[in-house]
C-alpha cells in the first residue's frame, strides 16, 4: 500500500491471483527464487511453453537478446567514437557487456546482505543481466548526437526517446514476427523503463526522457495495471520511479561509462595531463576532487589507466547496499521494496569523471564535428524518405526502403504510424549503414548497380 512500510523485509512468495505465469516449476534441483512470485515472470500474452524446459523466466528473456539481430547491431554504433575508429575503442555492444558484468557482480555483492537475501531469496542476475544488456538496444546510429537528431525530426510525429525505442524492440519489433517482439516478462519490462512519462504527459519545457504514448499498453502491463499515485507525477518524480533491477543497471551504466569512457578518452588522446591540470585549475573543486583529478593524471604518466580505472569498478560495486522502502507495487512485488543506496563518495567521483569526459572529449572540436556530420547525415536521410513515404505528394514512386517496410507503410492508419515505421528502419541502422545508405542517395560517384549492401 502507498505510505505503508513492510513490518518484516525477509523474503516471502506472494501468490498473486488471477495471473497465469506462463512457465513451469523449476526442476527440485533447483529451489524457486522467493525474491520473485508469477506477478514478476508473467507476461502479456502467452508465452509457448516446451517439454523439458530448463531456463527459468528470466534466462529465456536474455537468451532471446543475446540472439537477436537488434543486440548484434550494437557492435558498430557509437559509444564514444564512431564504430570503426579504432578497433580498441568500445562501441555499444561491448559498452553494454561491461554493464551487464557490473550488474551481475552487484548482485553478488548484495546477496551477502543475509540480513536482507539468502541463497533461496535473492535479486536474480540473468534479470539484472537482461536489463543491461538491452538497455541500449533502442539507441540509434551515431550515439547521442543521433538521439537528438531523430527526436527533432519526429516531433511532429510522436518523437524519439532511446529507452522508448528499446522499450518498442523488446514489445513489437524483435525478430520481426507479427510484430510482437519478444513478449517479454514483466520484471524485464519494468527493469528498462528508466523513464515513465508518456510523450504528451511531458512537463512543459521538458524536450526527452519520455515513453512513446502508444506504449501506454506495456507501461500499464508493467506496473501491474495500478495507476501511479499523485505525488508521482509526469517528468522526474515518475521517471524516478524504478525496481531494483532497473536502479542496478542504472548504477552499472552509469559506472561503466564514468570509467570505461574515459580511459578511451584518455587512450584516444583527448585527455592529457596538461589539458586534464589546466581543466582542473578552472573548476572550484573540493579536496576529494582534486585528489580524484591527481589521481588521474598519476595514473596517465605512467600509463597505468586501464589497470587503475579497472580497479575502481570494484570500488563502485561495494559502494552498494539495499535499504527497504514502500511505494504502491511493494504489496505486489519485492523488486519495489527496495532502494538501492550508493556511497555519495563513489557517486560524486562518478559524476566528476562524466564531467570530464563530457567537457574534454565530448565537447571537443573533433566531436563535435561528427556530431554534425551525424545530424546532417540523418537529417538528410528522414528527409527523402518523409517526402516519399511519410507525406507524399503521390501514393506511389521510387522503391527507397525494402519492400516488406514499404508494405506497412502502405498500411499504417496516418502520418504518424509511417513516420514511427520509417524511424525504425533509420534507427536500427549501424553508423556504416547509415553512411553507405546516405552516399547511395546523395553522392552522385558512389554505389552502382552491384552494390546491394
Amino acid at each position: 500500500m502507498k505510505g505503508q512500510r513492510a513490518e518484516n523485509h525477509s523474503c516471502f512468495f506472494v501468490p498473486i491471483r488471477g495471473l497465469n505465469p506462463w512457465f513451469p516449476s523449476l526442476a527440485p534441483a533447483m529451489p524457486a527464487n522467493r525474491f520473485y512470485s508469477p506477478f514478476d515472470t508473467a507476461t502479456l500474452h502467452e508465452r509457448k511453453v516446451f517439454d523439458g524446459e530448463y531456463r527459468s523466466a528470466f534466462q529465456i528473456d536474455r537468451d532471446r537478446i543475446i540472439h537477436s539481430s537488434a543486440f548484434r547491431r550494437l557492435q558498430s554504433k557509437t559509444q564514444v567514437f564512431l564504430s570503426g575508429e579504432y578497433d580498441f575503442y568500445r562501441t555499444r555492444l561491448t559498452h553494454s557487456i561491461e554493464v551487464a558484468q557490473i550488474g551481475r557482480s552487484i548482485c553478488g555483492w548484495l546477496r551477502q546482505q543475509r540480513d536482507i537475501l539468502d541463497d533461496e531469496c535473492f535479486i536474480d542476475p540473468d534479470l539484472v543481466e537482461s536489463t543491461c544488456l538491452s538497455h541500449d538496444l533502442g539507441h540509434p546510429p551515431f550515439g547521442h548526437a543521433g538521439e537528438r537528431t531523430l527526436h527533432r525530426l519526429m516531433e511532429p510525429y510522436g518523437g524519439f526517446e532511446g529507452n522508448a525505442q528499446t522499450l518498442r524492440i523488446l514489445t513489437q519489433t524483435l525478430f520481426s514476427e507479427g510484430r510482437a517482439g519478444m513478449n517479454p516478462s514483466r520484471a524485464l519490462l519494468d527493469g528498462v523503463l528508466k523513464y515513465k512519462t508518456l510523450f504528451t504527459e511531458r512537463p512543459a519545457g521538458k524536450t526527452n526522457h519520455y515513453l512513446y504514448d502508444d506504449q501506454e499498453t506495456w507501461l500499464d502491463f508493467a506496473m501491474g495495471h495500478q495507476a501511479f499515485p499523485v505525488e508521482l507525477t509526469p517528468g522526474k518524480p515518475r521517471n524516478g520511479f524504478k525496481s531494483i533491477e532497473c536502479q542496478i543497471m542504472d548504477w552499472a551504466d552509469d559506472t561503466a561509462y564514468s570509467l570505461n569512457d574515459l580511459a578511451d578518452g584518455i587512450r584516444a588522446g583527448f585527455i592529457n595531463v596538461t589539458n586534464l591540470e589546466r581543466w582542473a585549475e578552472k573548476q572550484s573543486l573540493d579536496a576529494s576532487q582534486a585528489e580524484w583529478v591527481a589521481f588521474l593524471c598519476k595514473a596517465i604518466r605512467e600509463d597505468r589507466v586501464e589497470g587503475r580505472l579497472n580497479r575502481l569498478i570494484g570500488d563502485c560495486i561495494r559502494a552498494t547496499k539495499l535499504v527497504p522502502t514502500a511505494n504502491f507495487l511493494s504489496a505486489s512485488t519485492k523488486r519495489h521494496q527496495f532502494e538501492l543506496q550508493i556511497d555519495p563518495a563513489l557517486r560524486s567521483r562518478a559524476d566528476l569523471h562524466k564531467k570530464i569526459s563530457l567537457e574534454l572529449v565530448f565537447r571537443s572540436p573533433q566531436l563535435q564535428q561528427l556530431d554534425h556530420k551525424a545530424d546532417y547525415i540523418l537529417q538528410q536521410l528522414f528527409g527523402v524518405l518523409r517526402d516519399r513515404y511519410i507525406e507524399p505528394a503521390q501514393p506511389k514512386g521510387l522503391r527507397l526502403m525494402p519492400e516488406t517496410l514499404e508494405t506497412e507503410i502502405a498500411a499504417a492508419p496516418d502520418a504518424n504510424g509511417r513516420a514511427r515505421l520509417v524511424c525504425d528502419w533509420i534507427a536500427n541502422m549501424t553508423d556504416r549503414f547509415a553512411f553507405r545508405t546516405y552516399r547511395r542517395l546523395f553522392d552522385a560517384e558512389f554505389g552502382s548497380i552491384t552494390d546491394f549492401v
